[in-house]
C-alpha cells in the first residue's frame, strides 16, 4: 500500500488508517456483538498488517477497543505508528485515562495522543485550563511519551482556535464529499493544516448522511458507524468516488468507517484512490447525488 508523508512529524503512514473502533467487540452505539471478539480483531489486524497498514488509531471511548487491538498488536509495536486519544478535559482525568490506555495498549509511548473530540469552545476552554488536558499532553511530549501531539474533532471553529493556541503535529477531522461539496466544510481548516505542515487524517470519507429515525436496517448492518456509511455492496461507485474525493482534499490518510466491510473496501480499493485521480465522472456522480442527502439533518449541528 501506499505510504504518505505524515506533514512535519517524521512518519510515513498507510494511506488507509485501522480505526480501533474495528477491534471492538462489546456493546457498541446500543448493538451487542457476539463471538470472540479477541479472536475476530486477531484476524482484523493480521488482515491489516499483511496489506501493509501501518498506523493504528483507537481511543477509550471506543468499548473495549483499546483491550483488544493492544492484544493483537502485541510483540508488532515496531514498524507500527501507534494512536490514542483522551476525550478527558481536566489534567486528572486525562493523566487516569493516559496510562490505563498505555496499560491496554502494551507499550512505553505513543507515536501520535489526540486531544479528541473537540466539539465545542467550552471543550477548547477547559482542555486549555491551568488545569486541563493540554497540561498532561505538553508534559508527556516534553518527557518524550507523546512522539506527537494531535487533535481531533467536528466543530470547525472550535478546532480552528485550538489550533490558534498550541502548535499540534496532527488533525484528524471529517473530511467528507458532502460537507464540503455541499458546505465547504473543513475547507478553512485543511488549508491551515497543510499551511502548517502538520500530520491530516480524514474521517468520514464513507460516509453517505447522518442515521435518520428510519434508517434501522442500516444501523444494524453498519453498528460500528455513528453515520450512514454508503452500502459497499449496493453503492459502491459513489463510495469510491466519495472516497476518492476525501483524498483529493490532500489528506494523508483515510479512515474507514469502523466496520471490517469498509476497511476491507478502503484497502481493497486504496491503489485505485492513490493512483487515479477524481474524474469529472465521478464528479458528476457525487454531485447529481447531493441532492437527494442535503435535505437530511447533520451531525453535531455543523457536520458529521
Amino acid at each position: 500500500m501506499k505510504k504518505n508523508r505524515f506533514g512535519r512529524t517524521g512518519y510515513e503512514i498507510s494511506m488507509i488508517t485501522y480505526g480501533g473502533i474495528v477491534s471492538t467487540s462489546k456493546e457498541f452505539n446500543g448493538y451487542t456483538f457476539s463471538g470472540d471478539g479477541q479472536a475476530e480483531s486477531d484476524k482484523s489486524v493480521a488482515w491489516a498488517l499483511e496489506h501493509d497498514v501501518n498506523y493504528f488509531d483507537v481511543a477509550p471511548s471506543y468499548g473495549d477497543a483499546m483491550e483488544k487491538l493492544g492484544n493483537s498488536l502485541f510483540g508488532r509495536r515496531d514498524g507500527i505508528v501507534l494512536a490514542a486519544k483522551t476525550g478527558k478535559r481536566d489534567y486528572d482525568g486525562a493523566a487516569r485515562e493516559f496510562e490505563e490506555s498505555l496499560k491496554l495498549l502494551h507499550t512505553d509511548h505513543f507515536d501520535v495522543y489526540q486531544l479528541h473530540a473537540v466539539s465545542s469552545m467550552d471543550d477548547v476552554e477547559r482542555a486549555f485550563a491551568p488545569d486541563g488536558a493540554m497540561k498532561l499532553m505538553r508534559e508527556m511530549k516534553e518527557q518524550g511519551v507523546i512522539r506527537c501531539a494531535g487533535i481531533t474533532g467536528h466543530n470547525e471553529k472550535a478546532c480552528l482556535e485550538a489550533l490558534a493556541r498550541y502548535d499540534f503535529d496532527t488533525l484528524l477531522f471529517p473530511v467528507n464529499w458532502l460537507m464540503h461539496m455541499g458546505y465547504g466544510f473543513a475547507g478553512e481548516i485543511i488549508q491551515t493544516a497543510k499551511a502548517r505542515d502538520m500530520g491530516l487524517l480524514g474521517m468520514k470519507s464513507q460516509i453517505e448522511r447522518a442515521f435518520v429515525d428510519g434508517d434501522e436496517a442500516a444501523r444494524a448492518r453498519f453498528p460500528k458507524s455513528w453515520c450512514k456509511p454508503f452500502d459497499p455492496q449496493l453503492q459502491g461507485e459513489l463510495l469510491l468516488a466519495a472516497m476518492k474525493y476525501s483524498y483529493s482534499l490532500g489528506v494523508d490518510t483515510l479512515i474507514p468507517a469502523g466496520n471490517f466491510e469498509h476497511f476491507r473496501f478502503a484497502v481493497e480499493h486504496a491503489d485505485e484512490i492513490a493512483g487515479t485521480p477524481l474524474t469529472e465522472k465521478e464528479k458528476t456522480l457525487l454531485a447529481d447525488h447531493l441532492p437527494a442527502v442535503k435535505a437530511y439533518p447533520f451531525l453535531h449541528g455543523e457536520g458529521f
